[in-house]
């Protein structure tokens, strides 16, 4: 099955860029931070900022663990050299290992967590030290997968691309200019040394876009996918992660026991009041 996710990338961008300066400014406010990983999302995510809001009103923070690529380093330079933005190099090894030495053998998962959680705690306190909103940089695709740290990297006042899948993240990021080295490197998280997302998945972005486009966008049920061509392990793979996640993409649930209960009666929308 031939699956198109082009997207018009000046529509977008355009739109993108719009709900930046739109989501910010509502507030009171007028300048954005955000997490400077090296990665493509948040080099992308960084030019949209920047062309919503003015390189002098954006904060880009650069967040290494000890155990971080010197490549991971270069490649958000890149984008500060490029965009020309204010930037921040706040190591977080000294925060994270206070925990993580507590615990000798504590997992990757653990410590990746524990790290992530650390990079949000400081993007926050940066966000009040500057008077300046916290922009996500996770993408649908991760988003749907629950390939996110709750409270870590899924902590955010609003998100450009988190309904973009990986592919058109890509596309997007080729026309706005982002660097070449950034958009055709592997995937990482940069959690540890030498881990890749695609590999810690089992399966490539390409792979979960395309399936994730028929499951979600397009309402196919599970075994309409098979009959589309996709392997059944990967199937239920996929499916049982969309689901097994569903908690990362909803407020916790309340208890109700009232006629008005927050979340579930008592709803406005988000620019209420203001």
């Amino acid at each position: 099955m031939n699956i198109d996710l082009s997207i018009n990338t000046d529509l977008v961008r355009d739109l993108l860029t719009r709900f930046i300066r739109s989501e910010i400014t509502r507030t009171g406010l007028s300048r954005a931070v955000l997490g400077l990983s090296g990665g493509i999302d948040s080099a992308l995510v960084a030019y949209l900022a920047v062309q919503a809001l003015g390189a002098e009103n954006v904060l880009g923070v650069r967040m290494p663990y000890k155990s971080s690529s010197q490549d991971s380093l270069d490649h958000a330079q890149l984008v500060i050299d490029e965009l020309k933005i204010t930037t921040l190099t706040i190591p977080i090894t000294e925060m994270a290992d206070g925990l993580i030495n507590k615990f000798p053998e504590m997992s990757s998962m653990r410590k990746g967590n524990i790290m992530a959680r650390c990079r949000m705690i400081t993007l926050y306190d940066q966000s009040d030290a500057f008077k300046v909103l916290v922009v996500g940089t996770g993408n649908k695709t991760e988003i749907l997968l629950g390939y996110s740290t709750l409270f870590g990297d899924s902590a955010h006042a609003l998100n450009p691309i988190g309904d973009m899948y990986k592919a058109q993240v890509r596309q997007l990021s080729r026309a706005i200019g982002v660097p070449a080295a950034i958009i055709d490197k592997a995937p990482s998280a940069d959690l540890w040394a030498g881990q890749t997302d695609e590999q810690e998945l089992g399966f490539t972005y390409e792979q979960a876009d395309h399936l994730l486009f028929l499951l979600v966008d397009q309402r196919y049920s599970p075994d309409e996918c098979v009959e589309a061509g996709f392997e059944q392990k990967f199937v239920e793979l996929v499916s049982n992660r969309i689901r097994r996640n569903h908690f990362k993409r909803v407020m916790p649930p309340v208890a109700k026991i009232s006629s008005r209960s927050p979340g579930y009666d008592f709803l406005y929308l988000r620019d209420w009041g203001t």
